[in-house]
């Protein structure tokens, strides 16, 4: 099928599995990790649109590309990006969710110790937070700072940290105030080892074979979630960058350039910043189409000019990263 085709296929008309794919070796290493820290308890697993866990559900959904080469592929072209495509990035992924299914497993968001370390679940979640880099009182796990996103992320994002049986937890946190967090985790893991948790439902929700929506529909409702608040280009940060002179009017486009350099200025600034491909490829498109409405060219060296415009977008990806308008994923 085209891409063309695949989108206006409904997803529950995929007639996706979780058996026989990638997934079912990666699920398997979660439950082994499980299983050397003595827990009992093991999540249950399906495929719907997210990586999700919902409350009151010990389980974990699993974004359906995942259980399809054709369908990563789609999902690179629509959204420049898998979440969770590689085997590394997946079991982040899933140790991060395995800490939200655990948590409701055991109700440990009721313990006193737990409000007290995290903060209290009740919490609104906030559809943007502002992360602070530097500080020592949360793990890094996932991208983006996302303990500091909600307590209960907090929660996940530190069992993901302790779960592995060769993290180094102890050695990495050493001096750190998530110290105390992690070693609640590993002292109540313990107090649960090998004990059947308070909650067992085996529910799931929004499971892909109930998703009447169209890949189509999916993806522009994903790319308008993304596509939202990002920071305008100002005109004289892209007159510092490229020239309006007559003198340069037979040199390359910048909007050209832009769009040749495209894709390495997308991954080199989400190393540097830790942000979605998606988000920087908006703020890339801006700025092409704001150079070419001023009629930019290059006025310098190619090369110092695709490291000054690798520059300008991580700034502005910063920027907005930083300004309080961090998207809380869940």
């Amino acid at each position: 099928m085209t891409d063309e085709e695949l989108l206006d296929m409904r997803i529950c008309d995929l007639k996706l599995s979780i058996r026989d794919t990638i997934l079912e070796a990666r699920i398997d290493q979660l439950n082994r990790e499980l299983a050397d820290r003595g827990l009992k308890f093991r999540p249950h697993f399906w495929l719907s649109e997210d990586w999700f866990s919902p409350d009151g559900i010990p389980g974990i959904a699993i974004p359906f590309y995942l259980a399809h080469p054709r369908l990563c592929r789609l999902e690179r072209k629509q959204l420049l990006e898998v979440e969770g495509g590689t085997k590394q990035w997946c079991m982040k992924i899933l140790r991060h969710e395995a800490g939200h299914a655990i948590d409701t497993a055991f109700q440990i968001r009721r313990k006193a110790r737990y409000r007290e370390l995290f903060g209290k679940s009740s919490e609104p979640y906030r559809e943007f937070y502002k992360p602070n880099p530097q500080t020592r009182d949360y793990v890094l796990h996932l991208e983006m700072w996302y303990a500091q996103a909600h307590p209960l992320e907090d929660f996940a994002e530190t069992f993901a940290v302790w779960l592995p049986k060769k993290s180094r937890w102890k050695t990495r946190y050493r001096n750190w105030p998530a110290l105390k967090k992690l070693e609640y985790v590993d002292e109540f893991m313990s107090s649960v080892a090998g004990k059947t948790p308070t909650v067992q439902s085996k529910q799931t929700l929004d499971p892909v074979s109930q998703i009447r929506r169209t890949l189509r529909t999916h993806y522009r409702r994903k790319r308008e979630h993304y596509g939202m608040d990002y920071p305008n280009v100002y005109d004289k940060d892209l007159r510092k960058l490229f020239s309006c002179d007559r003198s340069h009017r037979r040199n390359p486009t910048a909007a050209a350039l832009l769009s040749r350099w495209r894709g390495e200025i997308r991954r080199v600034v989400a190393n540097w910043t830790g942000a979605n491909s998606y988000m920087i490829d908006q703020v890339l498109q801006e700025m092409i189409e704001r150079c070419r409405e001023l009629n930019l060219r290059l006025g310098t060296s190619a090369e110092v000019c695709k490291r000054d415009a690798m520059i300008l977008v991580a700034l502005r990806t910063s920027n907005y990263l930083n300004s309080g308008h961090r998207r809380v994923m869940m």
